[in-house]
């Protein structure tokens, strides 16, 4: 039994792995429960009394070899396939990179095309007062007009409310800024109206407003047939037709040619040719006494319209719910390339 016992001390001592496999197999071949320890350990009640001392001795020895073995070599292998598979001078891959939200990369593609001819952006809060959110824009109190707007309010009496139009960040740059104006009143506004997938409690408006000397009617087609051709296409046409809203007079809607048909007509513009866009007219010379702006010698105009609208129109979306609702799926097509 000496013997065996000698011949294992030289196998250990010899023993070099080569991986972690080999190690583990080392390990259950000496110290497993159906390893040669335990069969030593077994035998040892058959060694004769006056040699248990030394073969008791010699497989304390075997034991202890075997596991300082193990341990020299335990988790070197895991250090060295680490370094190996890291080299921390190779470029990082990130696969899954994130993207802009499509209301983001719309808001700032009409924020550039506008940079290109001269508007800059302004920016309020989101909490107004009834002065800036409505007075000013010459909807006094009572107004028929302020119906058309379902108010949040926080507080009355002085009433404080969320805005429900970027054009307060309109009155409150021309009561600080001398003419000429040109500015981008990009934004999220609030009105109290039930969520579909037409319209949303919370949505995005960019509203931009030119004022200076001699502003015309002609200034303000020419800018926005300008922002359709970059924002939909060179072939892309554009409508006018009258409305009104009451901060600007004379008033118009704005149509773009269909981007699906082309102007012949389908379901979505519903054979008309044409996709409404944008709400503009000329500044009411009473918006710009307010702003203590002197409408016998400036005029300008305004315009505005809603990011979700726009990027229903350019991406195909159909349901406005879809902007609000962080579904990764819907989030995923809009990857860098579409910025």
């Amino acid at each position: 039994m000496l013997e065996k016992v000698r011949g294992l001390l030289k196998e250990i001592e010899k023993f070099v792995p080569k991986s972690e496999k080999e190690t583990e197999e080392f390990r259950l071949k000496f110290l497993g429960k159906k390893g040669e320890m335990n069969t030593l350990f077994a035998a040892f009640k058959r060694v004769p009394h006056e040699n248990k001392k030394e073969f008791g001795q010699a497989i304390n020895t075997l034991k202890q070899n075997a596991q300082a073995k193990v341990d020299s070599f335990k988790g070197s292998f895991n250090t060295e396939k680490k370094d190996e598979e890291i080299d921390l001078s190779r470029p990082v891959f990130l696969d899954n990179l994130g993207s802009r939200h499509p209301i983001s990369l719309v808001k700032n593609q009409i924020v550039d095309v506008f940079n290109r001819i001269g508007f800059t952006v302004s920016e309020g809060p989101e909490i107004e007062d009834d002065w800036h959110n409505f007075s000013a824009l010459n909807l006094p109190e009572e107004h028929p007009a302020r119906d058309m707007q379902d108010t949040f309010f926080i507080q009355t009496n002085p009433d404080v409310l969320l805005r429900t139009h970027t054009s307060s960040v309109q009155v409150r740059h021309m009561k600080n800024n001398k003419p000429p104006i040109r500015t981008l009143s990009p934004g999220r506004v609030y009105r109290n109206e039930e969520i579909s997938a037409r319209a949303h409690c919370i949505f995005h408006q960019v509203e931009g407003i030119y004022i200076d000397e001699n502003v015309s009617f002609a200034d303000l087609k020419q800018a926005l047939l300008y922002f359709a051709k970059e924002m939909f296409g060179e072939k892309t046409k554009i409508r006018l037709r009258p409305s009104y809203f009451p901060f600007t007079e004379p008033s118009a809607e704005v149509d773009v040619s269909c981007n699906i048909c082309s102007g012949k007509g389908c379901n979505i513009c519903k054979h008309t040719g044409y996709l409404e866009i944008l709400g503009c007219g000329m500044v009411d010379p009473n918006v710009l006494e307010n702003c203590r702006i002197d409408s016998k010698k400036y005029s300008g105009y305004a315009f505005g319209m809603g990011i979700e609208r726009i990027a229903m129109l350019k991406y195909g979306v159909k349901d406005l719910r879809l902007f609000f609702e962080n579904d990764v799926r819907f989030l995923k097509q809009f990857d860098k390339s579409m910025s």
